[in-house]
């Protein structure tokens, strides 16, 4: 087993409770689904999470495979996967918690809970970012990895987290949070078009 595949075991397996409590609430609202009131905001930010995630996965690929094996590794990816999870289990309600006849309203859980999703994919994502920073002060490639494109991309992100988790204005918000699921979704479609472009994969026909 190489180190990464050690780090990755962990790693992956706390990634892996946050996508399963992200959908395990999903599940619970749609079996109550007759006292629930949907609306659009709960989704969207299910969504954004759920992307959050994929991407997350993919980082540890891309930056840990050549990473050698340190517990100080394995808390990071505690400390990580951790935030994570508080916002996967805050993202849809404990529906029953609540009493038999009451209503849901999931606009309204939005409202209550943003802070603490918004807040907590911001703290994950910026223990990496600080991570890939604190490594391009000691090593002249992990500096290259701060491309232009990184650079506006981890702007954005900060921003529109920091805008969504704390602003006043509703709008505001709702307008930070459509900016987000739009720039991720533009990458999601960047990576398919090179996907795609490089030939897809062949089909293992015949073992």
């Amino acid at each position: 087993m190489s180190a990464f595949e050690f780090f990755f075991s962990f790693y992956g397996l706390l990634l892996g409770l946050s996508v399963a409590e992200l959908v395990g609430g999903f599940s619970r609202v749609l079996h109550e689904r007759q006292r629930v009131r949907f609306g659009w905001l709960t989704p969207l930010l299910a969504l954004f999470v759920a992307v959050d995630l994929v991407t997350f996965w993919n980082q540890a690929w891309v930056f840990f495979r050549g990473a050698p094996f340190s517990p100080i590794l394995l808390l990071l990816g505690l400390m990580i996967a951790s935030t994570f999870y508080v916002a996967a289990s805050v993202t849809f309600p404990r529906v029953n918690a609540e009493g038999v006849e009451a209503r849901i309203d999931l606009d309204e859980h939005f409202w209550k809970h943003r802070g603490v999703v918004f807040g907590c994919i911001l703290a994950a994502n910026a223990m990496v970012w600080l991570l890939l920073g604190g490594m391009a002060l000691y090593a002249a490639a992990w500096a290259a990895v701060w491309t232009p494109r990184l650079i506006i991309g981890v702007a954005i992100f900060a921003i529109g987290t920091s805008v969504a988790a704390f602003a006043k204005n509703r709008r505001v918000v709702i307008g930070a949070l459509v900016i987000l699921l739009g720039y991720m979704m533009w990458n999601m479609g960047r990576a398919a078009f090179i996907l795609m472009d490089s030939g897809g994969w062949s089909p293992a026909i015949g073992g």
